[in-house]
């Protein structure tokens, strides 16, 4: 019999074919459709998403409250031209009526000047507010926008009072200072008697230190009487907010700076020439309480709070806004009222 060539198959018997069909069936399967491969696979997958959602983190979604405040506060920017354009009418429209009326009076052969007679110019005083901005991280969006709006009301209280003071910024920088720039358009940078500084209250008051003895202003009675009676500050018998450290000497080389805290021992019953008030720039509804107490004593400076409840009624808490603060310093120093006199 021939032997069989190496290159010819012989047909498989039953039991060889059954053998080959179950060597196939245990052969590895693709790559596709094998799990452990898969499974790597997806780890792998699993841990480059990871990567990059660290990288970059995803936000949870708004709430419908934050993106009402959204929508609300993109609709007003919206409509600054409009405002703006509105706002201009009036003042032409004010300045066509004013023209109309004088010319009636003229017409009449009466003096318009002497029927309506102007304010005094204001007198300038040798004394400094400063706020003390450096609360932002305290505070939220809406709370510096108040603050803003604080700032602005004061700026036009002591513009048009009697007797004007110095009024400086500190800490200007941050969000609030990027309002006033983008929002506001810079119109502050058209004000006068008021100066935006960068640094801290400290050095605030050392500028306005410098600026009183040049520029100081006329020295009004209520003042000058402030200086020559100096009367010690007396400790109040309650201490709004005991501390456990002792209270501290006053720095002398700050003792021409008080910080107003309604948290102070010690009430204000007098300004004092030459000297600068600092009211800290927080609106927060009294969140972060004693938050400007413990600054002004961890400086060594003086504090005190106006005396509210003692000549003044307030009809709910004690702590008053920026503006309420000015415009109760400029009364004071137009009636001296602290203590009815």
């Amino acid at each position: 019999m021939a032997s069989v060539q190496a290159n010819e198959v012989s047909e498989p018997t039953p039991m060889e074919g059954l053998e080959q069909v179950t060597a196939s069936t245990q052969q590895p399967q693709p790559e596709e459709n094998n799990p452990s491969e898969t499974q790597r696979h997806d780890a792998a997958a699993a841990g480059q998403a990871s990567s990059a959602a660290s990288e970059y983190p995803t936000h949870a979604p708004l709430s419908k409250n934050a993106l009402k405040r959204m929508r609300k506060q993109q609709e007003w920017e919206n409509g600054a031209d409009h405002r703006r354009k509105v706002r201009k009418e009036k003042r032409q429209a004010s300045r066509v009526r004013k023209r109309e009326e004088k010319a009636a009076l003229v017409a009449q052969g009466l003096d318009p000047y002497a029927l309506t007679p102007r304010k005094p110019a204001p007198i300038n005083v040798p004394v400094s507010i400063i706020f003390d901005c450096d609360f932002e991280q305290c505070m939220m969006n809406k709370e510096l926008i108040s603050l803003g709006s604080q700032i602005t009301r004061s700026y036009s209280e002591n513009k048009t009072a009697k007797y004007r003071t110095q009024l400086w910024v500190s800490d200007w920088n941050g969000k609030l200072a990027e309002r006033f720039r983008d929002v506001l358009q810079d119109k502050h940078k058209n004000w006068k008697g008021i100066e935006f500084v960068e640094g801290d209250f400290i050095e605030c008051a050392e500028k306005a230190r410098e600026n009183m003895k040049t520029n100081g202003g006329t020295m009004t009675e209520a003042l000058q009487r402030s200086l020559d009676n100096k009367i010690p500050w007396v400790r109040d018998e309650t201490d709004p907010l005991p501390l456990l450290v002792p209270e501290p000497e006053p720095c002398e080389e700050y003792k021409d700076i008080v910080y107003l805290s309604s948290d102070s021992p010690y009430t204000l019953d007098r300004l004092e020439p030459n000297t600068s008030y600092i009211i800290g720039g927080l609106v927060d509804k009294n969140r972060e309480k004693g938050i400007c107490y413990k600054r002004a004593r961890e400086r060594g400076i003086r504090t005190a709070r106006l005396p509210i409840g003692q000549y003044m009624v307030m009809q709910s808490r004690q702590v008053l806004a920026t503006n309420h603060v000015v415009e109760i310093m400029l009364k004071w120093l137009e009636y001296r009222w602290f203590q009815g006199r």
